[in-house]
């Protein structure tokens, strides 16, 4: 991480209060890594081992910190565990550049195993839902609940198309002002002073000053593979074994997962129901976490 534990502290009181939320003091997670076979895995720790345990993985190109916010405000009431995926954040990167769906249905297996954690509640955003979607196919009686933010086994290609073309365009970006500057022709939803501080944990000094993303792009590249679609898709065929409740979240301006297609998904989880989270594009976790926040509240407590 480039913050200091000082700036954090600062960076995540002052989102915060931008994103509407009144916290009595900002707590720090705990940096842990683990060894899952040939990977080394990163995640952080926001405390209170005794309370349910939540799992939350990322969306691509995107880290464990992406969930600060959602975690500082559930941990009072849960044990929030954010993973960075292989290829993602402080975590290892493939050697073999597997980034398949299979591969990383066995990284999440693999951490919760080492973690001890028997049933947990599993919430995914965009490459986290399809795979937090793989491992509730795989394993449906280790789920308390799954919640699925902004993906689903379709794919929409303007959407999608449109996150790869800025990953692989920034990635040869080497200054912080023109990373932000992409970053907010991308996403202009978001504040430039909070996203410096942001990126922070998303990016790494090299040697000659210059900055580099901390992911590997080579999982970009297998998104446009025939394979990547066809597994991706062939989830569609074992959403029946998901017999936990489920919620299926869409941000309400995201290009990237339509209205119909989370609908549709909801409609044949067995337990499955839809919610549109409003002022939020893709990231709905980065663009409205507190109506997030309380969406995910009354789906834990069954307040339907």
């Amino acid at each position: 991480m480039s913050l200091s534990a000082d700036e954090y502290r600062d960076h995540l009181a002052t989102t915060a209060v931008r994103a509407g939320f009144a916290f009595p003091g900002v707590v720090l997670p705990e940096d842990h890594e683990v060894e899952v076979g040939p990977m080394r895995l990163h995640y952080l720790d926001w405390g209170n081992k005794h309370l349910p345990p939540i799992v939350f993985l990322h969306g691509g190109a995107l880290t464990a910190h992406t969930w600060d916010l959602v975690c500082l405000a559930l941990r009072d009431d849960y044990h929030c565990i954010a993973l960075d995926q292989r290829g993602h954040g402080d975590s290892g990167w493939a050697e073999d550049a597997d980034y398949s769906i299979g591969a990383q249905l066995a990284d999440t297996k693999g951490f919760v195993d080492k973690l001890g954690l028997s049933k947990f509640n599993l919430v995914g955003m965009s490459l986290g839902a399809i795979n937090s979607l793989a491992f509730a196919i795989a394993h449906p009686e280790r789920l308390e609940t799954l919640v699925i933010i902004d993906a689903g086994p379709e794919m929409r290609r303007p959407g999608s198309s449109r996150i790869r073309d800025f990953v692989n365009e920034v990635q040869e970006t080497v200054t912080v002002e023109a990373i932000i500057e992409k970053a907010l022709q991308f996403n202009p939803r978001r504040d430039p002073k909070i996203l410096r501080r942001s990126l922070m944990h998303n990016l790494r000094q090299q040697p000659d000053g210059t900055w580099r993303w901390k992911y590997d792009t080579r999982r970009f590249q297998a998104l446009g593979q025939d394979s990547h679609r066809a597994e991706r898709a062939a989830l569609a065929d074992g959403l029946q074994r998901v017999t936990c409740p489920a919620l299926v979240v869409r941000g309400g301006e995201s290009d990237v997962f339509h209205e119909e297609d989370g609908v549709r998904l909801a409609e044949r989880l067995p337990q499955g129901r839809f919610v549109t989270i409003p002022r939020a594009g893709h990231t709905v976790q980065g663009d409205n976490p507190k109506d997030l926040v309380a969406e995910l509240r009354r789906f834990f407590t069954g307040d339907n």
